[in-house]
């Protein structure tokens, strides 16, 4: 059956206070649509305001349905959503999935086993400091109506706060720019065509009270499959800072802070991906006469977003990641697993030492991808097993021509 969404409209104005005019992102000033999108202001209403009838009457306007409190079940789901202090957010992100259900005297059932469901198969996919299953979807996704990933760069520690929000159940602060903000992103996301999003700040437990020690378990698992969340989907980039609008200055492709240069970069770049916050005579829209720009800076930029597409062999990211700069040293080898280890990955650990981390790595590394190394850094390792070369050699030593080799049985180990 078709239902017939009313139309809605999310702007700039109603949702931040700021003027259009003030925004230089046009994506970010309006968004215009019948589909069943909810605004901020509805989004964080506690369902307890609501009621009952009003929670109905509210999911009723946005699913375009009419269904009535005559169904006890419904009525008994209702007032959970109260009971539990949700707010119409979270209860249309979970209810409007399930919305359109023939038997309401199963929905509590289903609800209880997707959470359950998704707790046991977190618990199953660690197994001591390996993760069995890299292929699994993320803990957290950003329901955009209440399944893009968006790759950002991180700016200076000075120029971004952390925001309690409502969006994350307030369960840990956000950290984002001084002058983004995530409704402006949300607008954005949706003219883009998004109905999910995951985006880091709010997909990672990030640091800060309350529960982090939820922050440092979570981590063992999520941080290694985030290559899995951008693998063969449309990828948004922020180049220049989450939800900033795209621009350039010199030393920007030089600077720790540039996207290009973050060592998680190398496993953000899915099969197709959307540059964020792009504006009428910014960077994309430049004129390009026999491969040449404006200016050498401009011609850099492009020529990096070219070479983005090119990751392909274990010779060019290694080459890649001596470049890339990283928080903690070892993010530099969890950047990697993802790309190199496709069965099985290490969990993520801070603590670990590089030798220790890469040496789990290479354990679990694919045959395919142990046989370029052995042949790309052609000396003895100078760090525990001989026969692979040690992460100090694979980020300092040169690497030999690469030549693609034939199938390998596996290498035992030479000590």
């Amino acid at each position: 059956m078709d239902y017939q969404y009313p139309e809605v409209t999310i702007s700039a104005l109603a949702e931040t206070g700021q003027e259009e005019s003030s925004i230089v992102v046009p994506l970010q000033h309006e968004y215009t649509s019948k589909k069943p999108v909810i605004p901020s202001s509805l989004a964080n209403t506690l369902c307890a305001f609501l009621g009952v009838q009003g929670l109905l009457d509210q999911l009723n306007t946005t699913l375009g349905t009419s269904c009535s409190l005559d169904n006890p079940f419904l009525s008994f789901v209702l007032e959970d959503c109260i009971e539990d202090s949700w707010d119409f957010g979270l209860a249309y992100s979970y209810l409007h999935q399930i919305w359109y259900i023939d038997d309401w005297s199963i929905v509590k059932e289903v609800l209880w086993w997707w959470s359950n469901e998704d707790e046991k198969k977190r618990r199953e996919a660690l197994i001591g400091d390996r993760i069995v299953r890299p292929q699994f979807p993320p803990r957290h996704v950003w329901d955009l109506y209440s399944n893009w990933p968006i790759s950002h760069a991180w700016v200076d520690k000075k120029d971004r706060t952390a925001v309690w929000m409502p969006i994350n159940g307030y369960e840990w602060p956000v950290p984002i720019p001084k002058d983004a903000d995530l409704n402006l992103i949300h607008i954005e996301m949706l003219n883009l065509g998004a109905e999910y999003m995951w985006l880091d700040v709010l997909g990672l437990r990030q640091e800060g009270r309350p529960r982090e020690d939820l922050h440092v378990e979570e981590w063992r698992l999520d941080v290694p499959i985030i290559g899995a969340v951008y693998f063969d989907v449309d990828v948004v980039f922020y180049l220049s800072g989450l939800g900033r609008p795209l621009m350039l200055n010199e030393g920007d492709l030089d600077s720790d802070r540039s996207w290009f240069r973050c060592a998680w970069m190398l496993q953000e770049v899915g099969e197709e991906w959307v540059i964020a916050g792009d504006t009428p005579d910014g960077l994309l829209p430049a004129e390009c006469k026999d491969g040449e720009y404006a200016t050498e800076l401009l011609t850099r930029f492009h020529k990096k977003l070219e070479d983005t597409n090119n990751l392909c062999q274990v010779d060019d990211t290694l080459v890649q990641m001596r470049m890339q700069v990283s928080m903690n040293p070892v993010d530099k080898i969890m950047g990697l697993a993802f790309v190199m280890a496709m069965q099985w990955i290490p969990a993520y650990s801070e603590s670990v030492s590089l030798e220790h981390a890469w040496t789990a790595l290479m354990d679990l590394m694919s045959v395919w991808h142990q046989a370029q190394l052995f042949f790309l850094c052609a000396e003895l390792g100078d760090a525990g097993p001989k026969w692979w070369p040690s992460w100090h050699q694979v980020m300092t030593k040169p690497l030999l021509p690469y030549q693609t080799l034939g199938d390998v049985d596996r290498m035992r180990q030479v000590v």
